[in-house]
């Protein structure tokens, strides 16, 4: 078995334990927080499907918090039945949900790291791939860009997969200095379009423009 067809599979089994949850409070056979729980399991089981499918799925900012929750719930359930000795239904719901929480806690937080392809738009793909092609020929690329109220600087770097960003950015009489490292060259893009008042256009303009000069 393949790991993208173990991971659809995950992806079904726990959209099974949501639905199978649903049906459980409409019977009347669960407790009353089980809705929180099935709520719980019904994101977990989007971002999970996100994650299989390799798509953007909701805010990348949401899933490591979400698999922070999860741990959360695993102690907090763990606890409730070798403490409090809950009855039968109950004790079902507890066990399942402890059990069922760790491995989708650690699949959502490799999900919920921004600096991968899955999160960057048509956009931000293509000025990465740019970025990279000059990294290649070049061992930095610098630009400077005034604008009437604000400026930037941004120097960029590339050592082995990493890529490196610093940037010095002002509005008015305020300065302010900042960097960040990436392994995804899309999300290198999208640092500089956010950050910034440099577009990637900018850095390919510039340094298409020098490798005419120098030729």
């Amino acid at each position: 078995m393949t790991l993208e067809r173990a991971y659809i599979l995950l992806a079904v089994f726990y959209s099974a334990l949501v639905a199978i949850g649903v049906i459980a409070l409409l019977v009347g056979g669960g407790p009353l927080w089980g809705l929180a729980s099935v709520v719980l399991g019904a994101l977990v089981a989007a971002g999970l499907w996100g994650h299989t499918l390799g798509k953007p799925m909701m805010n990348p900012r949401m899933w490591r918090p979400l698999a922070g929750i999860l741990v959360a719930a695993f102690l907090i359930q763990i606890f409730a039945v070798f403490a409090l000795h809950p009855p039968g239904a109950e004790l079902t719901w507890l066990l399942t949900g402890a059990i069922f929480s760790v491995m989708p806690a650690i699949l959502l937080f490799q999900y919920g790291k921004r600096d991968q392809e899955v999160w960057a738009t048509p956009e931000e793909l293509e000025g990465g791939k740019m970025l990279d092609e000059l990294l290649t020929r070049q061992r930095e690329l610098v630009l400077e860009k005034q604008e009437v109220d604000r400026q930037a600087t941004v120097r960029l770097t590339k050592a082995g997969n990493n890529y490196r960003a610093s940037v010095t950015r002002g509005r008015g009489t305020e300065v302010e200095r900042f960097e960040e490292s990436f392994t995804c060259p899309a999300t290198l893009a999208f640092f500089v379009i956010k950050y910034t008042c440099i577009s990637v256009n900018d850095i390919a303009a510039q340094y298409a423009e020098e490798r005419v000069l120098t030729t």
